[in-house]
């Protein structure tokens, strides 16, 4: 998905249309995608990412990859015991997202009163797998900001665009062109948007009030907050 996105910017840049603020869903939201985006077309992704997987990141005690202090300079990694890395070695296997392969001494992990926060291997020590420092950085930068009421504020202009979307979808058959040739499809989304912008206003003017955000069946029978 990254790669169509990337695709749009190119051709956004080429017609010089580049949003600076680019508002996109978790599926575009990528190291890659929030690092390119901005240093070769400065453009600026807004969207969640998506979290930690790991098992340590799921437990509540755990030590996830953000437990940890990156020393970019030094190339060295601090765990939260004060534990610093053995090796810092780059990623040779392209099939691999890391640039990193970061692995901690087994005279420090073993002896380690947090081993089980840590890893489950039985004799192995832990080990890490970094990205790029800039993608490792946006990365990390993201999901602190995105807890954050300034993100969703924000981030709250795309439930209008999925809005709009939708009610084109529903009422004016947006998926399906009704003509052969982009020149006569471009019109078609011109008139959809007219259409559009002629139901709201007269919906304004009737004070109908909006429609509720749909919640899914599945959704519905999860328990309410106490």
């Amino acid at each position: 998905m990254i790669r169509c996105f990337l695709a749009f910017i190119r051709l956004a840049a080429s017609r010089d249309l580049l949003p600076a603020i680019h508002l996109v869903d978790a599926g575009y939201t990528d190291a890659e995608g929030l690092v390119s985006s901005q240093t070769e077309y400065g453009v600026s992704i807004l969207g969640p990412v998506a979290h930690d997987a790991s098992w340590q990141a799921k437990t509540a005690k755990g030590f996830d990859k953000e437990s940890f202090l990156v020393d970019w300079e030094a190339q060295t990694v601090t765990c939260p015991a004060g534990k610093q890395s053995l090796s810092w070695l780059p990623c040779v296997e392209p099939a691999k997202l890391a640039a990193i392969h970061v692995r901690f001494s087994r005279k420090d992990c073993s002896p380690c009163p947090s081993r089980s926060c840590c890893t489950h291997a039985k004799i192995e020590p832990r080990e890490l797998l970094l990205q790029k420092r800039e993608e490792y950085e946006a990365l990390h930068t993201m999901r602190q900001w995105q807890t954050t009421p300034e993100f969703r504020a924000q981030y709250a202009q795309r439930a209008g665009i999925e809005a709009t979307h939708a009610q084109g979808l529903r009422r004016c058959d947006l998926r399906q062109t009704r003509y052969i040739g982009l020149a006569k499809t471009r019109l078609q989304h011109i008139l959809t948007a007219i259409a559009l912008n002629i139901v709201r206003t007269i919906a304004w003017g009737n004070e109908i009030p909006q429609a509720p955000t749909r919640q899914s069946h599945f959704a519905a029978l999860q328990p309410k907050p106490a």
